[in-house]
């Protein structure tokens, strides 16, 4: 057995519509309705551009398979932040500076990174990564 890669992240959304705009706005993801027999108000899929699922948006109200306290907006305990593979830098720093959202970018340059730290409309910490050469 092994892990063949990181399948989604599941965020719990205190304005559903909101959080699934911003991340298409930001990151290009295109949103897509939840399988039936869930709602379309309750649960949005962001998929890429290869059609892969990568953010999971579920509404405050939405049932869950595996139920727990979830606070949208709240502290995400354990869970410091999620690290995103992405490309064209240039492109999203404008975009966030468009939509009025602040950010952080640190670059190491000895990995060839950039990284670009910012808050979702949730409270949920992004760390967006550019690769040198991708």
């Amino acid at each position: 057995m092994q892990v063949n890669a990181l399948d989604h992240v599941n965020i719990i959304c205190a304005d559903l519509d909101a959080s699934a705009a911003f991340y298409a706005a930001l990151l290009g993801l295109e949103r897509r309705d939840g399988p039936p027999p869930s709602r379309p108000d309750q649960i949005q899929w962001m998929h890429d551009r290869q059609g892969r699922p990568i953010l999971h948006l579920n509404s405050v109200d939405c049932p869950r398979a595996y139920d727990r306290a979830a606070v949208a907006g709240g502290e995400t305990g354990a869970i410091h932040h999620v690290a995103l593979n992405c490309s064209e830098p240039d492109v999203v720093l404008a975009r966030l500076k468009d939509m009025g959202r602040d950010c952080q970018h640190n670059r190491i340059d000895s990995i060839g990174l950039t990284q670009v730290f910012t808050l979702d409309p949730n409270g949920v910490l992004l760390e967006l990564n550019f690769w040198d050469g991708q």
